[in-house]
């Protein structure tokens, strides 16, 4: 049963998109089949993989007002072991749409049960609100990644985000846990991102992953040529920091279950 990773992060611009991009693509370089659902009605994501938007016949726009199910929208990219599931400027609508809904925030955790057999790893690509289309990702998944750039408002956010997790884990989703926060466009050069980077560790010292994200040329080239960064540029030191963060997901999540069988 595949592992949902919902990546989100009220704030724009922190390297949510990207993050869902490069961590797909490094886990399937790793072998492991892995689904990015793009939940963001900007659908960077879809066109980040090589997608044409106008080109896309089933969303998940659809998938969420139950006019198709989640695997008519599958798209396989260039990697063997990397499907997508699509956004359209269309999803902007299931925001209304849904609102008068039974079970509205359940929608993706619905859709997904048909399909999560079928791949080691799920990652869901949220809009930068916590909305409803959020909120269907944080009830469909079993841990929250969460971008944190390195910048002076950047604690200020998470503290909101952390809130939004309680009240998840106690209204819709219990199950739900953080898996880790991830410290992206640090610059060795900058004062403030060592100084956001230090107050991160002190504050959530257990939620912190020990990969970090640099600021790289090439990982912000790689999406307006419709490809991850490790088929734009792999040897690119932004390719390389997110194969040294699939490493970690996947060992921590060997860890986990080596955990569980031990109290079994």
């Amino acid at each position: 049963m595949a592992k949902i990773i919902a990546i989100a992060n009220q704030k724009g611009g922190v390297g949510k998109t990207t993050t869902a991009v490069n961590l797909g693509a490094s886990l399937a370089v790793a072998e492991k089949k892995t689904l990015i659902i793009d939940v963001d009605p900007q659908g960077n994501t879809t066109t980040g993989l090589g997608i044409e938007r106008a080109s896309v016949q089933h969303s998940l726009y659809q998938v969420l007002i139950g006019e198709v199910s989640l695997a008519a929208t599958v798209l396989k990219t260039e990697l063997a072991c990397l499907s997508v599931a699509p956004s359209t400027k269309h999803l902007t609508g299931a925001e209304i749409e849904l609102v008068t809904t039974e079970r509205r925030e359940s929608r993706l955790k619905e859709a997904l049960r048909s399909i999560e057999q079928s791949f080691d790893y799920v990652l869901l690509d949220c809009p930068p609100s916590l909305g409803i289309l959020t909120l269907n990702a944080l009830t469909a998944a079993k841990s929250l990644l969460v971008p944190l750039q390195c910048e002076y408002y950047a604690l200020e956010g998470l503290t909101s985000l952390l809130e939004t997790l309680k009240l998840v884990q106690r209204g819709f989703n219990p199950e739900l846990y953080l898996e880790g926060i991830l410290l992206t466009m640090f610059d060795s050069r900058n004062r403030l991102s060592h100084q956001v980077a230090e107050e991160v560790r002190a504050h959530f010292p257990d939620r912190i992953f020990r990969a970090v994200i640099y600021r790289n040329v090439r990982l912000s080239e790689s999406p307006s040529h419709g490809k991850p960064a490790l088929l734009y540029d792999a040897h690119s030191s932004g390719a390389q920091n997110y194969l040294e963060l699939a490493k970690e997901i996947i060992r921590n999540g060997e860890e986990n279950r080596r955990a569980e069988k031990g109290t079994g």
